[in-house]
């Protein structure tokens, strides 16, 4: 076998120039696949991440009972949720954990009635995480004394014509499904660039959700935000283990058309590199066949001298085997090198946050990373490609006659 390695190795390079073409196409297309990826791992953490703390949190802990139910907003508190909080609290990559309660309802004035998604918060203990308390476009943040007060959003408040110190309608569903209603103050208005989610969440401290929705010093949920994505498995595993009657969700279980949306670009790119690097191995299996042609003399002498027809076949493969290597090698070097940079460096998207409404949650540079997570599907790709290219080639060296071959001018 190291006599055909040999061989193959020195054949590759016979003509400098073909083989260089068909490792850089190869090489090019790897490393650009590897760009995307670290890309895409850097638009998670600068909008997914962001998308996450809005909605609530990487994980979520519920009560038992809960996601049968979660369609329908229910009001089931969670026990023991002071000593959660505590326990996520101490976990590794945890920055923060609170409680909250929430409900669905409706708010309504002069304008109409709009159903919203209502949240009673802890605003001291989610401010350090909080893209609400830090996009307050007029007025301020809510407190936990406050009462009787209301945080919006601009796309619920334009549509409600309403301004900060305007009173508007809170209807919500109590603790046995009872309807609490309740006219509050807008303290303030958030700006998130999402007219969607702005519509569609309201917040008021978690004293007062309590008050109204009849709860005693209890929540419904209690929301943990981690460092960055994918760290939650470890998370939920340990509090799983500490509260075994507790239903304990990550954000892809709970928003799951954000995993779907993420997955459908990942899947997309996938598919066009795949498409470049078939696009590849039409260089190899041309390169190959120029070679069987260009050696036809050289397979004859060979045949002459013994080597079978499967050897000769299996010189071919190897070639193109060592051409998907190289270009796989070249790739990764070269996507390793300029995610490197750019994750030093970092991409500035702010000129374009307002072209769509996912982009408005960059709020500051995009860092890729080195772009390994799916380095090794890639690389098997180009090796399965590179192998699938020689194969006819090969074929067409094996079935070549010696005799006939030698004559060959």
């Amino acid at each position: 076998m190291r006599l055909y390695l040999r061989l193959a190795w020195r054949n590759i390079w016979r003509h400098r120039r073909r083989t260089l073409i068909v490792v850089i196409s190869i090489g090019l297309s790897l490393a650009m696949m590897m760009m995307y990826d670290g890309l895409v791992v850097g638009f998670q953490d600068a909008i997914y991440a962001n998308a996450v703390k809005v909605l609530g949190g990487n994980v979520q802990v519920h009560a038992a009972g809960y996601r049968e139910k979660t369609s329908k907003n229910p009001i089931i508190p969670l026990n023991d949720d002071q000593r959660i909080v505590e326990t996520a609290a101490k976990l590794p990559n945890v920055i923060s954990a609170s409680r909250r309660v929430v409900t669905g309802g409706m708010v309504a004035n002069r304008k109409g009635s709009f159903s919203v998604s209502i949240s009673g918060i802890e605003p001291e203990l989610e401010q350090k995480i909080s893209l609400i308390a830090a996009n307050i476009k007029t007025g301020r943040n809510l407190t936990s004394a406050d009462q009787d007060v209301v945080l919006v959003g601009k796309g619920l408040a334009d549509a409600m014509e309403v301004a900060v110190g305007d009173r508007i309608t809170l209807v919500g569903s109590g603790m046995h499904n009872q309807t609490v209603k309740r006219t509050m103050t807008v303290a303030g208005i958030y700006d998130l660039g999402l007219k969607e989610i702005e519509k569609k969440y309201v917040y008021l401290s978690i004293d007062e959700a309590r008050y109204l929705f009849s709860l005693t010093d209890q929540s419904t949920e209690v929301i943990i935000s981690l460092e960055k994505l994918g760290q939650e498995p470890d998370v939920i595993r340990q509090m799983k283990a500490a509260f075994p009657n507790t239903e304990v969700d990550s954000w892809e279980n709970n928003y799951p058309e954000m995993g779907m949306a993420l997955n459908r670009k990942n899947s997309v790119m996938n598919i066009f590199g795949t498409i470049i690097l078939l696009i590849a191995g039409i260089g190899i299996l041309n390169l190959l066949l120029m070679a069987v042609f260009e050696r036809t003399r050289e397979i004859g002498i060979l045949g002459a001298l013994g080597i079978k027809p499967r050897q000769i076949g299996l010189l071919f493969v190897l070639e193109g085997t060592m051409m998907g290597l190289v270009g796989l090698a070249a790739g990764a070097l070269l996507g390793l090198g300029v995610n490197a940079l750019l994750g030093q460096i970092g991409l500035d998207y702010s000129a374009y946050t307002s072209m769509t409404e996912y982009l408005a949650l960059i709020t500051g540079r995009v860092y890729p990373t080195l772009g390994l997570e799916y380095l090794w599907q890639h690389g098997v790709t180009v090796l399965v490609i590179a192998i699938l290219s020689s194969l006819y080639p090969a074929r067409e060296a094996a079935l070549k006659e010696p005799a006939a071959a030698l004559h060959t001018v």
